[in-house]
């Protein structure tokens, strides 16, 4: 299909003219023929009451102010859809069998929950996965999560988030891949593909790719607030990840909570159907977000539940997460000839082929004998053991103080996340959300050094006041958890001094600060990027003695270490690194893992600087100009990590970089090739990264783009050349003037590196 945006502009001024006019891609349906003919022939069957059943979600747990009733009753009469927020397996059994006994169609219930990161292996959060700059490293974890979570009755995932983040005050930044549309968009295919294997089937678990869209462009960062972006920069960044997901299968959407451009994202037709369904040719089903029909109400969009359900309906969303939107109103909505039961037909149907497909109607129940056998295997702690080193970023190691030597025989742990069991998990835990804790084992940092080391090394922990979380959020409200008062002053005076005491006959130090798991994540937007509570007087006071000190990061946003970064050594940023996550810390600070990941965002020297990004447009002053100081007068305005940036025990050389042409028409292939060695003395990864900048056309293009990139392992000495393609869909950007995806004749830098500051350098142009 043609996209309606697609077409070709006159020549402006002199100086070119506008290449290929490229086109969107058809999509076939994610589902499979035979379930599309079996929903159709079960669609014949079924009233419009039962039809209107299932595009409700309901929640499968009473929750104060939530949920107010078990949906028993509902499911009985053919009204419930899909369940979310059930986690028990005997009580999933129980709701299934209402639905496939008691009701008249038999038709069996999805049930649905967000398995973010792992669901009893828990494996980092998907920002440090997007860190290892390793799309396998997303597929393993989210196969394994998949396996996990099917053999518990949960068919269908709330993930993957694929929201571009350029602001780290931004909470929910823990749940993506960071500020880049490329390296998102292989990172979300790599999760649709983890999830649902090569084709939905018994053994998948549906994906829900959120949240579409502009989620991640929230204002100031916060959470849930509007969003205003212009269709260019929807169409050239934060539409790409979703983009992807579409293509690489995804079964599922879920549409955002904001305004975009002042029509909530639950309602606006031109998301849920110009660009997917119509554009992309998304034939899969659209959710909405938690109460988030309901809440067009809220926004000032909705008159009332009924023109909620009608807005929401006729934009293209099938189901109604929670709310009871659609429950209450939207046959009322079809008798009075808003909207057909022909349409109706149209958001049931992919409903019933994702039920068909994923094998529900011949396999409804859990099998409860086996759920433990599956979740407590023992190849999910070694994989993800594996993935959380290989996502860690060494951001500072002067002097070479890392690796550590094993022979150390005293080390002095310190910080509130040394020993804090359930924040190296990090948020979106099922346990974390919904169980007592008592069925997964995290391993601490603590712990982590201690196994590295031998029996008779001394070991000393000193924790400090845990950070006090003053605003308690959503997430909190469901899990109990209370604020924590601050230390008084008598207290903090106290915990320095400990720190102090077990500093002095220590040989080195290891500092593990950073955040509470619950202050990233939603509900968790931050106006400051401060160590939280006395870490950073801890950390100035240990460095002050003069011993070794490492710091180790668990977060989940880039935080304020300036004064970190100038005065010590080492710094590893482990962010969540999931339930081996501690040894996974210490195979890196000991050695046995040699780290390779680089940032998936930029890293701020402050939270003053956000939002902060690589790929932002010229001005009239460039940085690159020789008398460039900075935007701002107190602060430099570059980044203290730029995009891309990761240390390693190895160096890396990159050089003879070529292009296979200097001159290419706009609908011809560029191969770009770089020769990368390892220079250093132990074996290593290099992430070769490639960028690209349009010099001139009919539209300012950003500095430099992310355009290709791949993770290789080198041993000492060895060379590798890479190959990268420049084509059509590298070169071509939504262009603003003529409403459509172009390739330019024009000139174009490229650079190859080993990060976005890459030096090394060639150009080619292209003409019509």
């Amino acid at each position: 299909m043609v996209s309606k945006r697609c077409c070709a502009i006159a020549l402006l001024g002199a100086l070119f003219s506008i290449g290929s006019c490229l086109v969107a891609k058809a999509q076939t349906s994610p589902f499979s023929t035979g379930a599309k003919q079996q929903a159709e022939a079960l669609l014949k069957q079924m009233t419009l009451d039962e039809k209107l059943g299932q595009l409700n979600e309901s929640s499968g747990l009473v929750i104060p102010g939530l949920a107010t009733e078990k949906p028993d009753d509902l499911i009985e009469r053919g009204g419930v859809g899909s369940i979310l927020w059930q986690m028990d397996v005997k009580e999933i059994n129980r709701l299934q069998r209402i639905a496939v006994e008691k009701s008249r169609l038999h038709i069996p219930i999805l049930f649905g929950f967000d398995v973010i990161h792992g669901y009893r292996t828990v494996f980092p959060v998907p920002l440090a996965m997007a860190s290892s700059w390793d799309p396998s490293v997303e597929e393993q974890a989210q196969h394994l999560a998949a396996q996990d979570a099917r053999a518990a009755g949960i068919e269908w995932t709330f993930t993957p988030m694929v929201d571009i983040a350029r602001d780290a005050r931004w909470g929910r930044i823990v749940e993506g891949a960071g500020e880049d549309p490329v390296l998102g968009s292989a990172m979300a295919q790599a999760q649709v593909r983890g999830f649902q294997g090569t084709k939905i089937g018994p053994d998948s678990v549906l994906v829900c790719v959120k949240h579409f869209a502009g989620y991640g462009a929230a204002d100031g960062g916060r959470d849930y607030d509007s969003s205003y972006v212009p269709e260019e920069l929807l169409q050239n960044v934060y539409l790409k990840p979703f983009h992807a997901a579409v293509e690489a299968g995804a079964g599922g959407f879920m549409s955002a909570y904001m305004d975009l451009n002042d029509v909530p994202a639950s309602g606006n037709h031109w998301l849920l159907t110009d660009v997917l369904r119509k554009e992309w040719g998304f034939q899969g089903i659209v959710l909405s977000d938690a109460f988030a029909v309901g809440s067009l109400v809220t926004h000032g969009y909705a008159r009332d539940g009924e023109d909620a359900a009608y807005k929401a309906i006729s934009a293209g969303l099938n189901m109604d997460m929670a709310s009871l939107t659609y429950t209450h109103n939207l046959l009322k909505v079809v008798k009075e000839g808003k909207v057909s039961e022909a349409y109706i037909d149209q958001m049931v149907l992919p409903i019933l082929e994702a039920k068909y497909d994923l094998g529900l109607f011949n396999h409804p129940y859990v099998d409860e004998l086996k759920v433990d056998s599956v979740l407590n295997r023992p190849e999910g702690l070694a994989l993800e053991r594996k993935l959380a080193g290989r996502s860690m970023v060494l951001l500072r190691n002067e002097g070479r103080v890392l690796p550590l030597s094993k022979g150390i025989k005293k080390v002095a742990v310190i910080g509130p996340l040394a020993d804090a069991a359930r924040d190296v998990e990090g948020g979106w835990t099922v346990e974390g959300l919904f169980g007592n804790g008592s069925k997964s084992h995290p391993v601490t940092v603590l712990n982590g050094i201690k196994n590295k080391l031998a029996s008779d090394a001394q070991v000393t922990l000193v924790t400090g006041a845990q950070p006090s979380k003053v605003y308690l959020g959503m997430l909190d409200q469901v899990t109990g958890s209370k604020p924590i008062p601050p230390p008084t002053p008598q207290e903090t005076a106290d915990w320095i001094a400990k720190a102090k005491a077990a500093v002095e006959d220590a040989d080195v130090v290891v500092a593990v600060l950073g955040e509470m798991a619950n202050m990233s994540g939603e509900a968790a937007s931050r106006a400051t990027l401060d160590l939280p509570g006395i870490q950073e007087q801890m950390l100035e006071a240990v460095v002050a003695t003069g011993k070794p000190v490492v710091l180790v990061l668990e977060n989940g946003r880039p935080l304020d270490i300036g004064w970190a970064s100038e005065h010590v050594p080492a710094i590893l940023e482990a962010w969540y690194p999931g339930t081996e996550g501690g040894n996974a810390v210490a195979d890196v600070l000991f050695g046995d893992v040699n780290p390779g990941g680089k940032l998936p965002v930029s890293w701020p020297r402050e939270a003053g600087a956000e939002p902060l990004y690589y790929n932002h447009n010229l001005t009239h002053d460039p940085e690159d100009r020789p008398g460039f100081k900075s935007r701002y007068w107190d602060i430099a305005s570059k980044p203290l990590y730029p995009f891309g940036y990761g240390l390693s025990y190895s160096t890396f050389k990159f050089a003879n970089l070529r292009l296979s042409k200097n001159s290419m028409s706009v609908s011809d292939t560029n191969e770009v090739s770089v020769d990368v060695t390892n220079t250093g003395s132990v074996s290593g990864d290099a992430v070769a990264q490639m960028y690209i900048h349009q010099r001139y056309g009919s539209a300012s293009r950003p500095v430099r783009e992310l355009k290709g990139f791949e993770r290789i392992a080198l041993q000492p000495g060895e060379t590798k050349t890479l190959k990268f393609r420049l084509g059509t869909d590298q070169l071509h950007y939504w262009n603003p003037q003529s409403k459509g995806w172009v390739v330019e004749p024009t000139e174009f830098d490229v650079w190859a590196g080993e990060d976005s500051t890459a030096s090394l350098h060639a150009e080619f142009t292209t003409t019509q």
